[in-house]
């Protein structure tokens, strides 16, 4: 059937628009946290599901004010034996796969602080010759040879200040070779109490704010608009790469704030997707994943 020359500026037009919702509507990743349940399988058996883009190794729960720093990876392996350098060929095994790997740091439970600007020097350096590209060849580095791809903050407790300075002199080591990578999970409540400076660095590339456990920015009994409208917020807001709806993977991961899936992709998803600093979803965890499937029922609207 010939096209008639009176439909080609339709037909263009629509073109035009398709394209535009395309690129609007732009494809985002899923981020998961491993190493909080020994019954969450090996880091191998995580990037091999093909349901993520980045994997934040949780956590380095001891650092700061002049402590001996301490990794704790539940029942996967014991740091003090040296147990943890296993996941060093798991680690290169999922960055060969395309994942982005990171190491967390904090948590919602341990001993962590930053105390000055040398304080956060120091840990710099820690991190940067024991997890990143600096002494691959040191036998004391907790998870073996292999270099993470960048440090994530996930800062919950301890000082409120120095946070900014330790992402500056992180992000300084991308001129040794290969970019560090700069991730943070805040709170949804605007600004973040801990990481509110540092995220105003324009440092961080990946921000996953978690959308949970805080009542007044949370998806809550069938209402998704406290929940959209702090994600606006943190969608133009924050000088940050790409944003991250961070969420709970079932009912039993957090205290409040998970979204059924079909609600996820069809109530909320959809608005944040438009947004151009929209970067996909974070779950916490990789256990509690691994229970509901929610990442699988989720992946294609993502």
């Amino acid at each position: 059937m010939a096209i008639k020359h009176q439909e080609l500026p339709f037909l263009l037009s629509f073109l035009v628009l398709t394209l535009f919702v395309h690129r609007s509507l732009a494809a985002g990743g899923i981020a998961i946290y491993w190493g909080q349940n020994g019954n969450e399988g090996t880091l191998n058996e995580t990037c091999a599901s093909g349901n993520y883009a980045y994997v934040n190794i949780a956590f380095l729960y001891k650092f700061g004010g002049g402590q001996t720093p301490e990794i704790n990876l539940a029942g996967h392996c014991d740091p003090d034996s040296g147990g943890c350098t296993i996941f060093s060929s798991e680690i290169t095994y999922c960055q060969s796969l395309g994942l982005k790997v990171m190491l967390s740091l904090g948590g919602g439970s341990g001993n962590y602080t930053l105390t000055s600007n040398q304080d956060a020097q120091d840990v710099a350096d820690y991190l940067w010759n024991n997890f990143l590209g600096g002494n691959v060849s040191s036998s004391t580095r907790p998870l073996g040879d292999a270099v993470l791809d960048g440090i994530d903050f996930d800062i919950e407790m301890g000082s409120t200040e120095y946070w900014d300075k330790l992402a500056e002199y992180l992000s300084n080591y991308s001129n040794e070779g290969n970019k560090v990578y700069l991730t943070a999970a805040p709170q949804c409540p605007y600004p973040d109490k801990y990481l509110g400076t540092a995220l105003n660095t324009s440092l961080f590339d990946y921000v996953w704010v978690q959308f949970y456990n805080n009542n007044p920015c949370e998806y809550t009994s069938g209402n998704v608009t406290n929940l959209l409208n702090s994600w606006n917020t943190w969608a133009t807001v924050v000088p940050a790469g790409k944003i991250f709806l961070g969420l709970p993977a079932s009912s039993d991961a957090a205290g409040s704030g998970f979204i059924p899936a079909d609600v996820l992709t069809s109530q909320v998803l959809p608005v944040t997707k438009t947004y151009s600093k929209y970067g996909g979803v974070m779950l916490w965890s990789r256990y509690y994943d691994l229970q509901s499937g929610y990442s699988s029922s989720i992946k294609s609207s993502v």
